[in-house]
């Protein structure tokens, strides 16, 4: 896919984030979504993001069209910050990011997800100057039933396979993803295991995302340690900000 980017950085979305882990730098992303957060609390959230926030995410599982858009504008207005686009469908879509996690559900069976909201996806991408990142995205059973299992009607991958997580991994890079997203699923029991991380980090050597059910300044900083190079957090993000957690 050709990558396209709107930024006045020289270096694109990847190549930044891929300079930032040769320094060491981990990163931070919070997600917002949509659905649950409109333009009039936006000032109140985002005036108390833990200062180690490096990017803000901007998506959700089923959003109706136009609203994405719509809040990145908002975001824009009050913070500066990388916003990159977590879809969940081919609506989500918005020139005003700076870049498009341009995912595949290869955890799942089902095409509509591996490859025709792809489909529906490039038509407009071809209109736009919005960078992508073509992301291998793996749904990991996190102890509850996910909202990316009901939407994409599959099944979260098993920890009890660990071989099956690695060759979807595998199977996303000889694709040509440019990256993996771990992800046990929003509000998930049980966060993804470090020992899984560091594997899919060492076999693949791709920049890895992992998000999931990590509420606690010591599990993102475990997911750090084993391999992960940029860490989500989304439902617990009031949490964190109550108790005032992550820290630079």
């Amino acid at each position: 896919m050709t990558e396209f980017s709107n930024s006045s950085d020289p270096l694109s979305p990847l190549d930044r984030w891929k300079t930032d882990i040769r320094k060491g730098k981990k990163q931070l992303a919070v997600l917002i979504d949509p659905d649950k957060c409109g333009e009039d609390v936006l000032p109140k959230l985002l005036s108390h993001l833990p200062d180690a926030t490096t990017h803000i995410f901007v998506g959700g599982s089923s959003v109706a069209p136009g609203v994405t858009h719509d809040l990145i504008v908002a975001i824009k207005r009050l913070v500066n910050l990388p916003i990159w686009i977590f879809p969940g469908d081919a609506e989500q879509i918005s020139p005003a990011a700076d870049a498009l996690l341009f995912l595949s559900l290869v955890s799942g069976d089902n095409p509509e997800y591996l490859i025709r909201q792809q489909e529906r996806a490039a038509a407009q991408l071809q209109a736009i100057d919005l960078f992508t990142i073509a992301t291998g995205y793996l749904l990991i059973d996190g102890g509850r039933d996910s909202a990316v299992a009901k939407v994409t009607k599959t099944l979260p991958l098993s920890l009890n396979d660990p071989d099956k997580i690695a060759n979807r991994a595998m199977a996303a890079l000889y694709m040509g993803a440019k990256s993996i997203y771990l992800e046990a699923g929003s509000g998930a029991k049980n966060p993804i295991p470090a020992t899984v991380i560091t594997r899919i980090k060492k076999q693949t050597e791709l920049p890895l995302i992992v998000g999931g059910g990590l509420r606690e300044t010591q599990q993102i900083e475990s997911a750090w340690a084993a391999g992960a190079d940029m860490v989500v957090i989304g439902t617990a993000i009031e949490e964190i900000i109550t108790n005032n957690k992550i820290q630079n």
